[in-house]
């Protein structure tokens, strides 16, 4: 075997090799954006998909967490267990209106009374958290918000 066969071998063989690390980058990637899409089409489902309910729910969440780690910044009591807790708080709440769809598909068979009920409840709970973080924060709240969150919020525990 001469030198040029041997070299000829040896690059047919990187070029193989390399071939078969994109191909396998390629699939791996495959495999990921496929358990992402399974994962987003499951909490689709179980959340009752994202309308405006949801969606204005889920700016609260974040807007509340993001405040709330603003607070405890100012008041030098910044700590990750307070932090995780409350990102398990507001996981806790995405699963109760899961919940909350799932009894409305299989109990009520017809519309989605009871997940908007529990969202219209966290909506106010966590607009009236938002509210007292602001005021911690040292910014003035308007008194007629904080108002229409106290009676969305006196609705929801009436019901």
């Amino acid at each position: 075997m001469t030198l040029s066969t041997t070299m000829s071998i040896w690059k047919l063989r990187l070029n193989i090799r390399e071939e078969l690390m994109i191909r396998m980058k390629t699939t791996s990637l495959t495999v990921i954006n496929s358990c992402f899409g399974a994962i987003g089409a499951f909490l689709g489902w179980f959340l009752g998909g994202l309308d405006g309910f949801l969606y204005v729910l889920l700016i609260f969440m974040v807007v509340d967490y993001i405040t709330g780690v603003l607070c405890a910044i100012n008041e030098h009591k910044l700590s990750s267990e307070i932090g995780f807790r409350g990102l398990t708080r507001k996981v806790l709440i995405l699963l109760l209106v899961g919940i909350a769809h799932c009894l409305d598909i299989y109990l009520l068979k017809n519309g989605s009374a009871i997940r908007t009920a529990t969202i219209f409840f966290y909506i106010s709970n966590e607009g009236i958290s938002l509210l007292e973080n602001i005021s911690r924060l040292g910014l003035p709240v308007p008194d007629k918000l904080k108002s229409v969150l106290q009676q969305l919020h006196d609705k929801d525990d009436n019901n």
